[in-house]
């Protein structure tokens, strides 16, 4: 049980908690105020429209679809790997998991580059293979780069579960798959909530794949509302019509796990379960993971090498290096920003916990959840109202990156400071120092790991956004990833092929995180 400090909140340390919490709401207040800006004759028409109802279908469809079909991957991958006999489970985990070092728009990079006339498959087989467009192209794309998201839940899970469970349903009678239906799947429920969240909310917010492969979702519609500059008012509707989507996904993962007791209640430890053999599964058991790697790591890596080495197309050794110093540029100060946003909202909540503390620290998780095309937008909106300043500035790309990535740095700094002990900070109020001095001396040498982890985290995933610094970057502004998008779109597959090459070794630093706090 973490002890509380004796002393009421600061005022100083609720105002700057409510001051950030602030921050990232009053984007979104402006969208609100944007889209009420339609005339009451033409609310109707532009609520109404049928084209919302042909958006809204094909959003739905392909989040139900990935969902579908992620979860037909993960949950046997998960089983095999952590239950399972299988030789080389590390090593397979870590392959499976990899696909999250690789952005979407990168593997349709691959895909597109290695299919349809001039690709290398063509070379191989003698035919152009055809490429992967519309929603087939989106749910194979976004299928193969999200799956890892609900296996390394479902993996963790089954690595927790008691197997005394199992043991005592066989002992009822039950046999193989029903043991399996009866007594494990019903204690994956929250693995399966929070790996479909993650999943729903990045389908939802995805910008890259859509737009290659030409399947109009919402994030693709408000882009195409916004930059042909058709009716801005129209695409702040759009953008909320998308948030309330993303906020049905937030209530109704709220919903089920409401309520939902998992914990044992028996005495002693919790028991191991034994290997289970794969016997006549191992062949199609190795042919499922051969098949993924090929997909989500083969293919593209494959495309990146074919390209870089076509010898028509010459490297232009200034403009990558502009590119990446331009990512650098822009994900450096957002992660120190993000950071230190992080870290009165992470310790307002841990030491001391309230409905507010809970509440402040669900506002930073509310601008992660919003679409980042939605979120660039009220952003927009914001700066041109107030602060016109900002508009298209690159201090407005980093304080976007810092408050849409806010809550991957509250995380690790929370950790943190849960293992801190609140003693050591009393102790060094009643030698007398204030407590900003008291917390600096006693507290903040132990965070150091746990900033530099979100510092980390938000720094790897600015450099792989691309709405947000499509639509707020500065004018002539390029970063790797605008520039993997562009050229993929152009078919100009030689030229994005060293900065997809940068973005994938960037993105596997990410990779190589998540799976190092796994092992911890």
């Amino acid at each position: 049980m973490v002890s509380r400090l004796s002393k009421p909140i600061p005022k100083g340390l609720l105002a700057v908690a409510l001051l950030i919490g602030l921050a990232v709401l009053l984007p979104m207040l402006y969208l609100v105020l944007r889209a009420a800006q339609a005339e009451p004759s033409q609310l109707a028409e532009i609520v109404l429209r049928p084209r919302n109802l042909y958006l809204l279908g094909n959003t739905l469809a392909l989040l139900a679809g990935v969902i579908v079909l992620s979860t037909l991957l993960a949950l046997p991958l998960a089983w095999i790997t952590s239950r399972t006999n299988l030789r080389g489970k590390r090593l397979w985990t870590v392959l499976l998991v990899l696909p999250l070092a690789v952005p979407g728009y990168v593997g349709v990079f691959g895909f597109f580059g290695a299919t349809g006339s001039g690709g290398w498959l063509e070379m191989l087989l003698g035919f152009p293979w055809p490429r992967p467009t519309g929603y087939l192209g989106a749910l194979g794309v976004l299928t193969l780069f999200t799956y890892p998201y609900l296996f390394l839940n479902l993996r963790a899970a089954l690595l927790g579960l008691d197997s005394s469970l199992e043991e005592s349903a066989r002992s009822l009678g039950y046999r193989g798959f029903e043991v399996f239906l009866r007594v494990v799947l019903p204690q994956l429920r929250p693995a399966l909530y929070a790996g479909w969240l993650l999943i729903g909310l990045h389908v939802l917010g995805d910008f890259g794949v859509v737009s290659l492969v030409r399947y109009e979702t919402f994030s693709y519609a408000i882009y195409l509302q916004y930059a042909a500059s058709f009716d801005r008012v129209y695409a702040a509707w759009l953008s909320l019509m998308l948030i309330l989507l993303t906020g049905s996904l937030l209530w109704l993962e709220a919903r089920l796990l409401k309520n939902l007791t998992l914990s044992r209640v028996g005495l002693g430890s919790a028991r191991r379960p034994s290997p289970v053999p794969l016997g006549a599964w191992s062949l199609p058991a190795y042919a499922l993971m051969v098949l993924l790697v090929v997909g989500a790591l083969l293919v593209p890596l494959t495309s990146i090498v074919y390209w870089l080495n076509q010898p028509a197309y010459p490297l232009e050794l200034s403009s990558i290096k502009e590119a990446l110093q331009n990512s650098a540029q822009a994900a450096a100060p957002a992660a120190l920003l993000a950071a230190l946003l992080a870290l009165p909202l992470a310790y307002l909540g841990v030491r001391y916990p309230s409905s507010l503390s809970r509440l402040l620290e669900r506002a930073a998780y509310l601008g992660y959840a919003t679409p980042p095309l939605a979120f660039a937008l009220a952003l927009i909106f914001f700066s041109l109202r107030a602060l016109p300043f900002l508009y298209q500035s690159l201090a407005l790309l980093v304080l976007a990156y810092a408050l849409h990535f806010l809550a991957e740095a509250i995380g690790p700094i929370r950790s943190a400071l849960y293992q801190a002990p609140p003693r050591l900070e009393e102790a060094a109020r009643s030698l007398g120092y204030r407590p900003l001095q008291a917390f600096l001396k006693a507290t903040f040498p132990l965070l150091r790991r746990g900033i530099l982890a979100s510092m980390a985290l938000v720094f790897l995933s600015a450099v792989k956004e691309l709405p947000l610094t499509f639509l707020l970057a500065p004018a002539g502004y390029s970063t790797l990833s605008t520039r993997i998008w562009g050229y993929t779109a152009e078919a100009m597959f030689a030229e994005a092929a060293p900065y997809a090459l940068l973005i994938v070794l960037f993105s596997a630093g990410l990779v190589g995180l998540l799976l190092t706090q796994e092992r911890r």
